[in-house]
C-alpha cells in the first residue's frame, strides 16, 4: 500500500484528491494539512466524506505523519509549493505537484508570468505530468508537475495534428470555457454567484498565465516554436471545461482521415475519446470522471481543422490526472481508482 500524504488539501482539488485516495485500492491517507481547517475533523469541513476519512487537518508545520508518506501530492497555491517540495524531494519522497510552480522549464518565463521562482534548479528535473504524452518520463520521475486544466484540454485537443504535421501551428487560436471551481474556493468578487450565475464572460484576454505552458508543450511536440491566441471564458457551471480550437490546415485530408488518425495516436490510452463523426463533446458527458472527449471538424470552406474536446476541469485538469500519474510513477494499473464512470445527466 502506498502511503500518502496531501498538502493543501482544503481547496477543490484537495477535496478531489482526498476523495480519490480514500476509494483507492493502493492508497493509504496519513495526512491531510490545511493551514485554514488545522485541528478540525476532515468531515466537518467536507460532510460529503463523513465515515470515510477519519482525519484531522493539520498544519503544514505540524503535519508529522508527513514522514511516514511514501508520496506527497502538493495542492498549494502558485508560489507557495516550490517553497515545500525540495525539502519532501531531499527525504526521498515521490511528489506531484498541482500548482504551476514547477511546469515551466525557463526560469525566467515563470518570473515573466508569476513571480521569482525559488527552487530553479528543480525545473530541468520535473517532468510535466500529461499522462498520455509523456509516460514513459512519468515512469521515471521524482517530481511531476500536473499540467493546468485548460493547457489539458488544449494539448491532448492538439497533439496528434501537430505531431503529424496536419496544421500550420502558429494559426492556433483556442477558445475555452470553465466552470467556475477552476477559480479554486477563495472568495472572489469575479466568482460570486451574483456575478456568474446567466452570464458567460471572457477573463484575461491574451494575458492568462496557463499559455506560457500551452506554448511550451506544443512547442516541444511540433520540435519548433508555436504560438497561440487563448481566450479563457466563465460559465455559470461548477465543473468542466469545453475548448474549441481552431488551426489553418497545412496538408489536404478528410475529416475521415483525421478522425482515424487521432484514434490511432490515442489507441493506448483508456482516458481518450474519440468520437464519431458528427458527434460532439459535452461537459455533461465527462462530469465526475478522467475522461477527455475529442471531436474532429474540417471546415472546407475555410481550410480549417476545429478539435472540439471535454474534460472535467477538476479531474482529468486536476486531481484525476494528478493520480494517474502518481498510479503510473507508482507502477499500478494507470486506471487504478480513477475509472469511474462518467455521471449524466
Amino acid at each position: 500500500m502506498l502511503k500518502v500524504a496531501i498538502i493543501g488539501a482544503s481547496g477543490y482539488t484537495g477535496l478531489e484528491l482526498m476523495r480519490l485516495s480514500l476509494q483507492h485500492p493502493q492508497v493509504t491517507l496519513v495526512t491531510v494539512t490545511s493551514e485554514k481547517f488545522a485541528g478540525m475533523q476532515v468531515s466537518e469541513v467536507f460532510p460529503a466524506l463523513t465515515g470515510k476519512a477519519a482525519l484531522v487537518f493539520c498544519s503544514l508545520a505540524g503535519g508529522k505523519d508527513i514522514n511516514q508518506a511514501d508520496f506527497v501530492f502538493s495542492a498549494l497555491p502558485h508560489g507557495e509549493s516550490m517553497d515545500v517540495v525540495p525539502q519532501l524531494l531531499q527525504q526521498g519522497k515521490k511528489v506531484v505537484d498541482l500548482s504551476a510552480d514547477f511546469r515551466l522549464r525557463d526560469p525566467d518565463l515563470y518570473e515573466t508570468w508569476y513571480q521569482k521562482h525559488t527552487a530553479p534548479e528543480l525545473l530541468s528535473k520535473a517532468v510535466y505530468g500529461l499522462s498520455e504524452l509523456n509516460r514513459d518520463r512519468i515512469k521515471k520521475a521524482q517530481l511531476v508537475a500536473n499540467p493546468g486544466c485548460y493547457p489539458t484540454a488544449v494539448i491532448l485537443s492538439l497533439a496528434p495534428a501537430i505531431k503529424n504535421g496536419l496544421i500550420e501551428v502558429n494559426s492556433i487560436i483556442a477558445d475555452v470555457k470553465s466552470g467556475v471551481s477552476g477559480a479554486g474556493r477563495s472568495v472572489l468578487l469575479s466568482s460570486l454567484y451574483a456575478e456568474i450565475n446567466e452570464g458567460v464572460k471572457p477573463y484575461k484576454v491574451a494575458q492568462h498565465q496557463h499559455i506560457p505552458e500551452i506554448e511550451q508543450e506544443l512547442s516541444t511536440i511540433a520540435q519548433k516554436d508555436v504560438t497561440i491566441s487563448f481566450t479563457p471564458h466563465l460559465i455559470p457551471m461548477s465543473r468542466g471545461i469545453l475548448a474549441t480550437l481552431y488551426a489553418t490546415l497545412a496538408v489536404k485530408i478528410s475529416e475521415k482521415e483525421v478522425i482515424h488518425l487521432y484514434r490511432e495516436f490515442y489507441k493506448k490510452d483508456i482516458f481518450i475519446t474519440v468520437c464519431p463523426a458528427g458527434t460532439f463533446p459535452s461537459t455533461n458527458q465527462v462530469k465526475g470522471s478522467n475522461y477527455c472527449c475529442i471531436s474532429i471538424v474540417i471546415d472546407s470552406r475555410t481550410n480549417r481543422l476545429i478539435v472540439l474536446s471535454a474534460i472535467d476541469n477538476l479531474l482529468k485538469g486536476g486531481s484525476g490526472q494528478a493520480v494517474q500519474n502518481m498510479n503510473i510513477m507508482s507502477s499500478l494499473k494507470e486506471d487504478t481508482g480513477i475509472d469511474q464512470i462518467p455521471l449524466f445527466p
